[in-house]
């Protein structure tokens, strides 16, 4: 059951972007998918292309560092800090925030270049996925169309590796659609308007799962 100010988040996006309220059920198991991952100290995969490469990176500078919340270490991590490094102990306890781990599978530019020469450019991400992802992780593939075939092909590389699978899309949903364990479909099928609509939606997933980890009971 997620927190009544976490479903707050969600209804406040609803309120101010009506057209969303047609998101409404996958909103819910997606935070409820990235609670159950962060619970229990797993990660986040996130890729896209082009405009939505940029918002991978986006969604996982949200998420490594305080967003909306402070997010002050924990106890045992602090008593760790003053134990083995007392002279610095004040400027990593006063600066370091609680994390919630995530990797932009765009940006690592010399394997994905090696690979695409290599191997097959298409599966880049896949490959990534296969090394870095566990049980218990969560990938989100960002696709406009839904038929972004390396965010296909790293979707279903998530599948075989037991990730949740979570997809942004337009309203068709494409390809990726059938991949993805929940589909975050918005209401419009232009590029730049459905990137609108998921700029909105993933800062409400990111203010959502932070309010979950670090907000007050």
């Amino acid at each position: 059951m997620l927190k009544k100010t976490t479903l707050s988040i969600i209804e406040m996006l609803i309120k101010r972007q009506p057209a969303l309220s047609v998101c409404l059920d996958a909103f819910l198991p997606s935070v409820e998918a990235l609670y159950a991952c962060y619970s229990k100290q797993h990660k986040l995969l996130v890729c896209g292309n082009g405009g939505s490469a940029a918002d991978s990176e986006h969604i996982v500078g949200e998420l490594m560092k305080g967003f909306l919340l402070p997010r002050k270490l924990k106890r045992a991590v602090q008593d760790q800090f003053e134990f083995m490094f007392p002279e610095d102990a004040a400027y990593f306890i006063g600066n370091l925030q609680g994390s919630l781990p995530a990797l932009s599978l765009v940006n690592q530019i010399a394997f994905n270049t090696a690979f695409a020469n290599d191997q097959a450019p298409n599966l880049c991400f896949a490959q990534q996925v296969l090394g870095l992802g566990n049980a218990g992780d969560v990938f989100l593939g960002i696709s406009t169309s839904g038929y972004s075939e390396n965010v296909i092909y790293a979707a279903k590389a998530a599948k075989v590796r037991n990730l949740t699978v979570l997809a942004l899309t337009g309203q068709d949903g494409g390809e990726l659609e059938a991949v993805a364990d929940i589909c975050i479909q918005v209401p419009e099928r232009e590029t730049y308007k459905v990137q609108e609509y998921h700029v909105m939606i993933y800062h409400m997933l990111c203010a959502a799962i932070e309010n979950e980890i670090f907000g007050k009971s």
